[in-house]
């Protein structure tokens, strides 16, 4: 009996900062959507649908579309890319192994916005880049990169590829390696033992790098104002615009509720299809 109040209080601390941090904020965020803007400032008491009747909206709409494009794209790439490294990185000696998971961690350490005022040194016409290219006759003119749609995905896989990487690695590592042999010796060659094996057994972690990369990638505000030059709008610029520029709050709160549910129905997709309760691979 002592061991269960002793774990009781223990466990009390964490419900009253997830109620303090975490519910009553999303419920004042839900309830704060439902709400209109008032002429002058803040909010009134009069309770509307009118916020989220405004995102039918084509501009608004658009925008949406074209967050969501630029989520898959990025999800593509990462995809892509993080595959073939989270899996070869598996397959290192424990040293080599080690060193590379440093590489991967280490942008962490450093303030998201630095990095992307670095790449905006790299991308610009007179940058890193178009010298290289430049200096090796690959082309004549500089090439004008920045400030655009193509900046902003480079920024977004950049930021983002580690989310991949990690699952896939966790994944690959932990993968039963004698089932691939058993394949093998029943005729299948590389390219089948991968696919019909490999793929299949690692792909929880590939869809746990989707959810993370393909969720952050849509609210990314900051990575598109640096890199775009504010002509990408994505659905995270929209709500910042609304609450810090026009000062509609209650609109802001609505998209971001949208945001939430978003998030919400691709979480329930992926434990759907995968069975699990968390994203395996990667917590």
């Amino acid at each position: 009996m002592k061991r269960r109040s002793k774990a009781f209080w223990l466990v009390v601390p964490l419900y009253v900062v997830t109620i303090v941090l975490v519910f009553l904020p999303l419920l004042y965020i839900v309830a704060l959507s439902f709400l209109k803007k008032d002429v002058l400032w803040g909010v009134t008491n009069e309770w509307t649908l009118g916020n989220y009747r405004q995102m039918l909206d084509p501009v608004y709409l658009k925008t949406f579309g074209d967050s969501l494009k630029l989520a898959f794209a990025t999800t593509v790439i990462t995809t892509l890319l993080g595959y073939p490294f989270g899996y070869f990185m598996a397959k290192l000696p424990p040293r080599w192994r080690s060193t590379c998971m440093l590489l991967v961690v280490v942008p962490f350490w450093t303030n998201a916005l630095v990095r992307i005022y670095g790449w905006m040194i790299i991308l610009r016409a007179k940058g890193v880049l178009n010298a290289a290219l430049m200096a090796m006759g690959i082309i004549s003119q500089p090439l004008k990169i920045l400030y655009t749609y193509s900046a902003v995905l480079i920024g977004m896989v950049y930021s983002l590829l580690p989310f991949m990487i990690l699952p896939v690695y966790n994944s690959v590592e932990k993968l039963d390696w004698s089932l691939v042999e058993a394949s093998r010796d029943l005729g299948a060659n590389a390219v089948e033992a991968f696919f019909t094996v490999t793929l299949k057994l690692t792909l929880p972690g590939v869809l746990s790098g989707f959810v993370l990369v393909f969720v952050p990638s849509i609210g990314l505000f900051f990575i598109a104002d640096l890199l775009g030059g504010g002509k990408i709008m994505l659905v995270g610029n929209l709500i910042k615009n609304q609450l810090l520029q026009a000062r509609d709050w209650p609109f802001g709160a609505a998209l971001s509720v949208m945001m939430m549910l978003l998030t919400l129905l691709i979480i329930l997709l992926y434990r759907k299809v995968t069975g699990a309760k968390d994203l395996e691979g990667f917590f």
